[in-house]
């Protein structure tokens, strides 16, 4: 039966109702939209539709809701995975959707990740729609932060200051499908960590770390990228699968691991194994998810506190 699940990021999300609204509508359209896909596509298709909904919204950090780094411009990363194959794109800024051009990658090249002004290169020779640029809420974010730090405030890594501001403003974007040809797939992106250091690469595009997917199961992860691709979190979830493990206890046990080697408020997943039964976990406050099937139902969990 397929099904497809999607989130928008974990961490504290401290929002007002109207932008709770936003989330809840935005995960909608994504799931309603991606999941037409389902009879006369795969679930690569599905996934990649998703996400590029999710990207065009500007509710999440991914596509043109993108954070800035140190340098005030935007850099993103994608990846997916269908059929034992793997496309992905780091730091780049030029396309308005990273995540259709690591599905060029994936599609049209010999390799899996591509990264900097190559990857920009390569959007632009197929004709991508260019990103507008950061938003107005990044930008001022961005002048304040910067503002005190020339009145002596200390700036700090996203690992102290800006990892707490990270968390309070939501995170990468993700989905798994699994199709009616019982294939499974996963796609991710993002605009990374705000006020990161320019040319830093996180999970998103790293196979095994921000996603994974085979025969067995698909996950995708959120959250501190970094402590992601130190643990493998994805790889070590569909691996669990496939040894025969449950997708519940073997989601939790993989981000236990993460959760007592860095601590919680670090990250979060979304997986589906073979037949199709969705699991998200997270150790932050609230991670938004949801997911439809055939019988259209949707339902959404992990939703955030308003302030």
């Amino acid at each position: 039966m397929p099904i497809l699940v999607v989130h928008g990021g974990a961490g504290s999300w401290r929002i007002d109702s109207k932008f709770l609204g936003d989330v809840r509508k935005t995960l909608i359209e994504a799931l309603v939209n991606g999941f037409k896909l389902a009879h006369n596509g795969s679930a690569l298709d599905m996934v990649v539709e998703a996400i590029r909904i999710l990207e065009d919204s500007g509710v999440f950090n991914a596509g043109i809701g993108s954070t800035v780094d140190l340098s005030g411009n935007v850099s993103m990363d994608a990846g997916l995975m269908f059929e034992g194959r793997a496309g992905a794109v780091a730091y780049v800024k030029y396309p308005k959707n990273p995540i259709i051009l690591a599905k060029h990658v994936y599609s049209y090249t010999d390799h899996v990740l591509i990264v900097g002004s190559a990857a920009d290169d390569l959007a632009k020779r197929f004709g991508l729609e260019p990103h507008p640029g950061p938003s107005e809420r990044w930008v001022k974010m961005y002048r304040d932060y910067i503002e005190r730090a020339r009145m002596g405030e200390r700036i700090s890594t996203h690992f102290s200051r800006s990892l707490k501001l990270w968390l309070n403003i939501g995170d990468t974007v993700g989905a798994v499908a699994l199709d009616e040809n019982n294939r499974l797939a996963a796609a991710v992106s993002t605009g990374g960590v705000f006020l990161k250091f320019p040319g830093r690469v996180g999970d998103s595009s790293i196979p095994g770390a921000g996603f994974y997917a085979n025969e067995c199961g698909a996950a995708v992860a959120t959250g501190v990228g970094e402590y992601i691709m130190l643990t493998h979190l994805t790889l070590r979830i569909v691996e669990g699968i496939c040894r025969g493990g449950d997708i519940v206890r073997t989601s939790k046990e993989a981000l236990d691991i993460l959760t007592n080697r860095f601590g919680f408020n670090t990250a979060g997943v979304i997986a589906i194994d073979g037949s199709g039964k969705p699991y998200a976990v997270y150790n932050t406050e609230a991670m938004p998810w949801g997911y439809i099937s055939d019988d259209g139902k949707i339902v959404l969990g992990g939703l955030p506190h308003l302030i």
